[in-house]
């Protein structure tokens, strides 16, 4: 959805930075107005002012008609104008260095002008404050609705995201993916989830299915830190770990459905994220939903799977050029007719990275990765209904099947995340050899630090593309696309 406000209440700032200083001070002026009015009522005063709610600020940005590269409102049959951009913002500190490169991006292209204000979305109060009514008794807990707003969950949607707003006539376009509450919404989830604040989450994520790929990272991070090449590690529970090697705190006892795990390094080398999805189409849907408003630079699946060619070998890579969609948890907002598309500079970097880490002579190196189509199921036991799938396995030409890499690659294709898929073959049940405990350690103690390794170093070379600004390609924007990436 996009913001509305009246227009003559917005201040035109003269810079990028003047704009996000204001943001932030909006922002903490209407956070410390919902925590004053809430602090009146868990003391007893239940005739709290209603008329004074704190509200979500907004960014507003104009561009004149020359420059105006959107074709969507001409093409619903209105007068080539000035186009209008807007979106509601949450938490702008977070979001601080996203929001300067992006109008410094727009400064650079447009002679754009930006304006920011308040807009006319209440902030809700789970949303300002975590845990509000864990201290109020039942009779103010029951009336909390009647004067607090609640999220608004008609509005907290993907509209934006699924193209269902590309032919506005009578409002701003849209200047970012996701409104204020959809962010808020997916940041408490990520808290939910994984364990850890969103703001020790890193620009390049890392998605695996296998705890022992958890165990390495820590271990390579740990070896960061004691180089001095990291600033901190940052585990589930916020427990961090800084170059003295001693933990803020103890391992927490319950780990999180998601955790996640963050490398947090200095200027100049890029920080990475881990995060252990676990096993399913579902769960890989559900981290990337969230982590999509973080804006990342680019998700990479690094897992496991069962190879599908009788000339694959245990432990061979396999680099996802196409998916076959046959988990269906996306197909209500992205139908599997729509392609996928890789991401050249990915797959390049990924190629590159296998070579350098293993080793391999270049002439040799399609022994062992091979590309092709990676069929992602949502049946753990697919093999047992083979006769069932035998023939659109073999009509896809896939080499290989697991459980989430299509989710992830389509969900990053949908919220225009650049994506990538490397795995690795850890059975090949078709032609009888199947993952057992004893061959099971074997491989995983031989292939899972190289794997990791590879993942990492595909990083570095990404962060290159990310700061040279060739990383966010075009085939992931639409031609009603908000300006904010």
């Amino acid at each position: 959805m996009t913001a509305s406000s009246p227009r003559q209440s917005l201040t035109l700032c003269d810079s990028p930075a003047a704009a996000v200083a204001l943001l932030e001070k909006l922002y903490q002026e209407q956070i410390d107005l919902v925590c004053s009015r809430f602090a009146r009522y868990a003391k007893g005063d239940l005739a709290v002012d209603d008329t004074a709610q704190g509200v979500y600020p907004m960014i507003s940005v104009e561009i004149p008609a020359d420059q105006a590269t959107e074709t969507s409102n001409v093409a619903s049959g209105r007068i080539s104008d000035i186009s209008r951009y807007s979106t509601t913002i949450t938490q702008p500190k977070l979001y601080r260095r996203y929001l300067l490169d992006q109008l410094e991006r727009i400064n650079r292209v447009f002679t754009a002008k930006i304006h920011v204000g308040l807009s006319d979305t209440p902030i809700p109060l789970a949303f300002a404050i975590e845990n509000a009514a864990s201290d109020l008794d039942r009779v103010q807990k029951e009336a909390l609705p009647r004067h607090f707003h609640t999220p608004n969950l008609i509005k907290t949607n993907d509209e934006i995201v699924d193209g269902g707003q590309i032919f506005l006539t009578d409002a701003d376009n849209a200047l970012s993916l996701f409104t204020a509450e959809r962010v808020d919404y997916s940041l408490h989830r990520i808290r939910h989830y994984c364990a850890t604040e969103p703001d020790h989450f890193q620009p390049f994520i890392l998605f695996t299915n296998y705890q022992r790929y958890v165990d390495e990272f820590i271990e390579f991070g740990l070896e960061e830190l004691q180089s001095g090449k990291a600033e901190m590690l940052v585990e589930p529970g916020n427990r961090i770990t800084r170059r003295d090697g001693e933990p803020s705190r103890p391992q927490i006892t319950k780990p999180p459905q998601m955790p996640a795990y963050h490398l947090v390094r200095g200027e100049g080398r890029p920080g990475v994220t881990l995060v252990n999805i676990g096993v399913g189409p579902s769960n890989a849907k559900t981290i990337t939903d969230h982590l999509a408003v973080l804006r990342p630079h680019v998700w990479l699946m690094i897992g496991h799977c069962g190879a599908l060619r009788r000339t694959q070998r245990l432990g061979d890579y396999v680099l996802a050029h196409a998916y076959l969609r046959d988990d269906n948890v996306l197909d209500d907002v992205l139908p599997p007719a729509i392609p996928l598309p890789t991401i050249a500079e990915v797959q390049l970097a990924l190629t590159r990275a296998v070579q350098e880490e293993t080793g391999i002579d270049h002439s040799q190196l399609k022994q062992h990765l091979r590309t092709g189509t990676v069929v992602t199921t949502g049946d753990r036991n697919w093999e047992l209904r083979f006769g069932q799938i035998a023939k659109r396995l073999n009509q896809s030409r896939a080499i290989a099947i697991d459980m989430e890499s299509a989710t992830v690659a389509a969900n990053g294709y949908r919220y225009r995340v650049p994506y990538g898929t490397l795995l690795c073959a850890s059975d090949k049940p078709l032609h009888g050899e199947i993952k057992l405990p004893g061959m099971a350690d074997a491989f995983y103690q031989e292939r899972v630090g190289q794997h990791l390794a590879i993942g990492l170093r595909t990083i570095d070379l990404l962060a290159k593309e990310a700061e040279a600004g060739t990383l966010h390609s075009r085939k992931l924007r639409s031609f009603g696309e908000p300006l904010f990436r």
